[in-house]
């Protein structure tokens, strides 16, 4: 066993080599956004035009370019016309959604949520802190539930919206979610389809932000919720949001919320009154670039040459470090359990 000195020896010898260590959650490196770069000379001139004919650089188009929803509804589950590509991050969507939901309610419900004496969600932990800091934001009470193998404890989530009309919605990364990359299962995935809530206006909050992001050549499918929902007579349960703040540039991609044609109405007809329409440049951009679906999988294959040596490289210095002194999921279990009790100021650490 190394003494302290040489612990301290080792310490004071890393501290000398002025490392400068990015570890921000979810930042992509500059060789990722190198692989975007196209994006800076497109659409380029005299290329301002969709299929339709629409010129892009003027107002309208409240729901986004045509094209852009029919490229990427396929792969979020949704319709295209119950699909909107909007602003560049999906976390705006998620704010104005409560905003909406606060202020006039939602379709299903009785009142607003902001006239409702008390508003609680369900929040699967370890989750991701920015949830959380827009549950605070709003006064929302946290009620944090275990993640599994496959999802979240999808049995103790039932067992609490069944009795509770306070619960108003949950949150939900349905493919990777961090720290492990849990996949919800098709079964865990119809079991919050077909559960019962005492609110009618439950809302499951779907953040699909990783879809796409596979790290191996084995595509791993995303429950369809939302088509699961509406086989189970509950159509309006999903608010989906996505974005491409992963595929191309952080906070000049585009983002997209959907789910059913109530949803979509019911949020087109609030963001109506906020916006004449999104940056339709911006979208034209990205659709050129793309080009389409087969187009988006070898983008993200080029990132994933990038990362997964990356993942390897980190798996390998904590199974080394850890390996052999921790048993299996003992460190990580620890730390869950106190993540638990707190969720709103612990988040996504891991």
């Amino acid at each position: 066993m190394q003494t302290l000195a040489d612990l301290r020896a080792a310490y004071d010898d890393i501290a000398g080599r002025q490392l400068s260590l990015d570890l921000t959650r979810g930042k992509p490196a500059a060789a990722q956004l190198d692989l975007s770069e196209a994006l800076l000379s497109l659409p380029g001139p005299g290329r301002y035009r969709d299929s339709h004919g629409t010129d892009v650089r003027n107002y309208g188009g409240l729901d986004g370019l045509p094209e852009l929803r029919e490229l990427f509804a396929p792969l979020l589950q949704v319709a295209p016309e119950n699909l909107l590509a909007l602003s560049n991050a999906s976390l705006t969507l998620m704010h104005d959604s409560l905003a909406y939901a606060w202020m006039w309610g939602v379709p299903g419900g009785s009142r607003p949520w902001g006239e409702e004496p008390t508003r609680r969600f369900i929040c699967p932990t370890p989750g991701y802190d920015r949830h959380f800091a827009l549950c605070e934001a709003f006064g929302i009470e946290m009620i944090p539930v275990p993640s599994l193998a496959d999802g979240p404890d999808v049995e103790a989530i039932a067992a609490l919206v069944a009795v509770d009309p306070t619960i108003k919605g949950m949150w939900l990364v349905p493919t990777y979610a961090n720290p492990d990359g849990t996949v919800v299962s098709p079964a865990a995935a119809r079991r919050l389809a077909t559960m019962e809530t005492a609110a009618p206006d439950f809302r499951i909050f779907l953040d699909n932000a990783y879809a796409l992001h596979h790290l191996t050549e084995a595509e791993t499918p995303t429950a369809d919720l939302v088509t699961m929902c509406g086989e189970a007579g509950h159509p309006d349960r999903v608010l989906l949001f996505a974005s491409t703040s992963k595929i191309t540039f952080p906070g000049a991609g585009v983002a997209f919320v959907g789910g059913s044609a109530a949803n979509a109405d019911w949020y087109r007809r609030h963001l109506s009154k906020q916006s004449i329409g999104p940056d339709k440049v911006n979208q034209l951009r990205h659709l050129l670039f793309f080009r389409d679906a087969a187009g988006i999988r070898a983008h993200m294959a080029r990132h994933r040459e990038i990362l997964a040596p990356k993942f390897a490289a980190v798996d390998a210095a904590l199974s080394a470090r850890f390996g052999g002194n921790v048993k299996a999921g003992q460190f990580r279990d620890f730390f869950c359990r106190v993540v638990r009790t707190m969720p709103a100021q612990f988040g996504n650490l891991l």
